[in-house]
């Protein structure tokens, strides 16, 4: 069986504040892309956990064998897996790639062993694996509370061109996070954002897009923010930086502006892709 683990970013990003569990209360527009890694999922004899990405380690850390051990400890399974894991999104660079991963384990699984959960259910069992699993299962945008499992799905229909520009260095989450200064950092609006998408109107978001992580990513990593300059300079409205980094993103409906930034970032070591929202 083969499952696609879609990337994602995040249109807004607002960290309301820190909770006594020592986790952060979150306010944010998740939209799934079509960019994604790909899971090859089968019963085997033994697991089997094997990937094309020799930087990717796939022990007991990873999402994609916590996973297994999750749908195994929680339905009793017998069955053993044979996963391989097809590498597209890049570490360190808040697009989810680890969540998306093993949220297709999780959907892979559930089919292949025809169990009795929802999808929504299956989602609600995915945050033990991470924050953004939950979302990452169900691959809709969203607006997106709490610590990542509160979930409230919309549809809107647009479809620009989506260019991701990372870093060859990465941002650690939990870094981000420790250096967060609320007192620095803006706190936007998740149910603006969400409004605007569903009226389309497009043209409003540059004033009201904003990530509360970037402060800290800025300090983490300067050349985040040299990327975020540079884009803007070329003319795109909509840039900002997904998740905790390291990653940019720019919107566009604009061909030859994407085919430019792509050109200008061609010889560097960055990670560039032209994508666009999924599905």
């Amino acid at each position: 069986m083969i499952v696609e683990a879609h990337a994602k970013i995040n249109l807004t990003l607002n960290v309301v504040g820190k909770r006594g569990d020592g986790y952060h209360e979150l306010d944010m527009i998740m939209l799934p892309l079509a960019l994604h890694d790909t899971i090859e999922i089968s019963i085997a004899k033994e697991d089997m956990f094997t990937t094309d990405d020799s930087q990717v380690a796939m022990d007991d850390a990873n999402t994609v064998v916590r996973a297994v051990q999750l749908m195994r400890n929680t339905f009793a399974l017998k069955e053993h897996f044979h996963v391989h894991l097809h590498k597209r999104i890049p570490s360190q660079a808040g697009l989810a790639g680890g969540s998306a991963d093993g949220a297709a384990v999780l959907r892979g699984i559930h089919n292949l062993c025809h169990l009795s959960i929802t999808m929504e259910e299956l989602a609600q069992l995915g945050k033990q694996l991470g924050a953004d699993v939950p979302f990452c299962v169900l691959q809709e945008s969203a607006l997106v509370q709490g610590i990542g499992e509160k979930l409230t799905p919309f549809h809107f229909d647009w479809k620009p061109h989506v260019l991701l520009v990372k870093p060859s260095i990465g941002v650690s989450t939990k870094e981000a996070f420790a250096t967060l200064d609320f007192a620095k950092c803006p706190h936007p609006n998740a149910h603006t954002i969400k409004k605007l998408l569903q009226n389309k109107e497009y043209e409003q978001l540059p004033q009201y897009i904003a990530n509360s992580l970037e402060y800290s990513a800025f300090q983490l990593v300067p050349q985040i923010a040299d990327i975020k300059q540079e884009l803007i300079a070329m003319g795109f409205p909509c840039v900002l930086m997904s998740g905790s980094g390291s990653t940019v993103f720019a919107l566009s409906e604009d061909e030859t502006r994407i085919e430019k930034a792509i050109h200008h970032y061609a010889h560097t070591d960055m990670f560039v892709c032209d994508t666009t929202f999924y599905p």
